[in-house]
């Protein structure tokens, strides 16, 4: 805790704080390694119930973000990322409570297997040990990663962005709270108390061996930075760059309300819709309804020539825009040629995190769902899923765009590796 103060008010040095903040993180992954599921779960209701009473503390705290970040000219997305209203903080709290549902992966069985010697070998789940979570301006993040991390016997340091940074602490005490109750180390969950930037750096060096993974949670270029810099393994959730594909044999009326869902619901979250795509062959009837739909609801439409032809308020798309995670109500569109060219337009301006298909026609469907190389790929059905809540995983750190370890939604069970255990009867090797 005096390390912590310190590091506020600028009185100790950040290369020894973020040093001792990495070995004592390391010391409670041994603790919650070994940790038993009920002493966890106690942790979990009591984070749950700390985060519902102190949620007055909390809605103060952001207001004080938020009003900075106006101040500093911050554009509408970011802040709807900032802001918590009550109806956000109770869903941090039933997240906590999900998480806490959710079965324990750590020492899970995943596969056994006996050997023509007798022997048997068993696959088992065990904690990654210490991940290191950076994000920006999304305060829930301090608690989904926290609680996560915990579920899966991982202690957790978690570096969030300046701009919520009295967010991050008043949640994060919370947090604490709930492992005092149930006598676990505070060093499980540890938030980094500088809003120095070289904070980030040092965490990207691994803190002389004490981060195991590192997970980043933001923007393009700090996703860059973490991958180009990281000297330890990296989930990369690279920007959501997720298109809505309109089949020839789709249902007008769910085209509509899917559409409108995916890029109007939440504008700045990872699994908004950032590309319409419309087949050709549907134009006639889906064209002119879909767009209209869009601008009447505030959203800027920059489309192709035939999608400016069918409304006037539609404006040129430039060649960037097909690459754009606008996180704002913003939309490119354009027709294609039929499924085979939606899929190819998405193989070239996509970030292989979410996309969605819409059509009646299950040939189609099944195609796209077999062809659309993307963490998470739907059917009649908004790319807003793109969620670990709304997978059941409670809540989720992030969604990995890459193909190794983890893929989609972060949750708990994807917080884990693995270990063999090997039973012998006396065996030796002739």
């Amino acid at each position: 805790m005096t390390a912590s103060l310190k590091a506020i008010d600028g009185s100790a040095e950040l290369a020894t704080l973020m040093t001792d903040l990495g070995r004592s993180a390391r010391a409670a992954a041994w603790v919650l390694a070994l940790a038993p599921p009920e002493q966890k779960n106690r942790a979990l209701e009591a984070m749950e119930k700390a985060v519902r009473a102190g949620a007055d503390k909390i809605l103060a705290a952001n207001a004080e973000d938020v009003a900075d970040a106006k101040a500093s000219g911050a554009n509408a997305a970011f802040l709807d990322r900032l802001t918590l209203t009550p109806a956000r903080v109770e869903a941090m709290a039933e997240g906590i409570a999900v998480v806490r549902g959710i079965a324990d992966p750590i020492g899970a069985v995943t596969e056994s297997w006996q050997r023509p010697n007798g022997m048997t070998i068993e696959r088992v789940r065990v904690p990654l040990g210490v991940v290191a979570v950076i994000y920006e301006s999304r305060p829930n993040v301090t608690a989904d990663a926290g609680v996560l991390c915990l579920k899966s016997g991982n202690a957790v340091i978690l570096r969030g962005g300046s701009e919520s940074f009295r967010s991050g602490r008043a949640i994060h005490d919370c947090l604490v709270q709930g492992l005092r109750e149930a006598g676990l180390p505070e060093a499980a969950i540890t938030l980094v108390p500088t809003r120095d930037r070289a904070a980030v750096g040092l965490l990207l060096g691994g803190l002389n061996g004490a981060i195991d993974v590192i997970v980043p949670r933001g923007g393009k270029s700090l996703v860059a930075r973490v991958e180009s810099e990281a000297r330890v393994p990296v989930f990369a959730h690279l920007e959501g760059v997720n298109h809505v594909y309109v089949d020839r044999s789709a249902s007008l009326d769910m085209a509509k309300s899917i559409v409108l869902n995916a890029k109007m619901r939440r504008t700045g979250v990872c699994g908004a819709a950032e590309t319409l795509l419309i087949d050709r062959a549907a134009a006639a009837t889906h064209l002119a309804p879909l767009i209209g739909m869009l601008i009447d609801a505030g959203c800027e439409v920059r489309g192709d020539d035939a999608v400016q032809r069918a409304d006037a308020r539609v404006k040129p798309a430039a060649d960037q825009d097909w690459d754009t995670e606008y996180l704002d109500a913003v939309i490119a569109a354009r027709l294609v040629d039929g499924v085979d060219a939606a899929i190819a337009h998405i193989h070239q301006h996509g970030s292989h995190h979410t996309d969605a298909i819409v059509a009646e026609d299950a040939h189609a469907a099944t195609k796209f769902l077999a062809e659309v190389d993307s963490a998470i790929v739907l059917h009649n059905a908004s790319t807003q899923f793109a969620d670990g809540g709304e997978f059941g995983f409670g809540a989720e750190i992030g969604i990995a765009t890459g193909k190794f370890h983890a893929r989609g939604p972060v949750g708990a069970e994807q917080l884990t590796t693995f270990k063999y255990r090997v039973h012998g009867t006396g065996q030796t090797r002739p």
